[in-house]
């Protein structure tokens, strides 16, 4: 699993010209899945979502997670971060976790950032979705599952 976060002043999702998500200062979270990931690792890096320090304290430093700023997490799925450009012009997505468990998956990422204590919001899963984000900084980080051990 690949979460890409965002800090942002204010974000949203809109589809079919409806916003179905928005959060003002927070983190966009954009999460793709892989085959070997599981309900473990989706909780896990929901969990790590809401504790990592991304947010600056009064003298700056990155010290204060988007719990202690009392600010929101929007879920964005993105299927597109497995993709591989390798090769040719044209990124092939077989990397990509099956659908109907990314769905899953993505929601219990969602519910655990949620059961941190940080409001959430989410776009629709598999819906062509129009994210408008203000970038704060711009400030982003990648976060991975583990590496599995042999």
């Amino acid at each position: 699993m690949r979460v890409l976060l965002q800090r942002s002043l204010a974000a949203s999702v809109t589809v079919d010209g409806h916003v179905v998500g928005a959060i003002d200062r927070g983190l966009v979270a954009f999460v793709g899945t892989t085959f070997g990931d599981d309900e473990s690792i989706a909780r896990r890096l929901g969990e790590r979502t809401a504790a990592m320090r991304l947010f600056p304290d009064a003298d700056g430093r990155t010290n204060l997670s988007v719990k202690d700023i009392d600010g929101g997490v929007l879920v964005v799925s993105q299927f597109t971060l497995y993709g591989n450009t390798r090769k040719g012009n044209r990124p092939s997505f077989v990397k990509s976790g099956p659908p109907d468990e990314a769905q899953v998956l993505i929601e219990v990422f969602r519910a655990a950032v949620e059961g941190a204590g940080v409001t959430t919001a989410s776009g629709v899963f598999g819906a062509d979705m129009k994210v408008a984000l203000v970038n704060d900084g711009p400030f982003t980080v990648t976060l991975e599952r583990e590496a599995q051990r042999a």
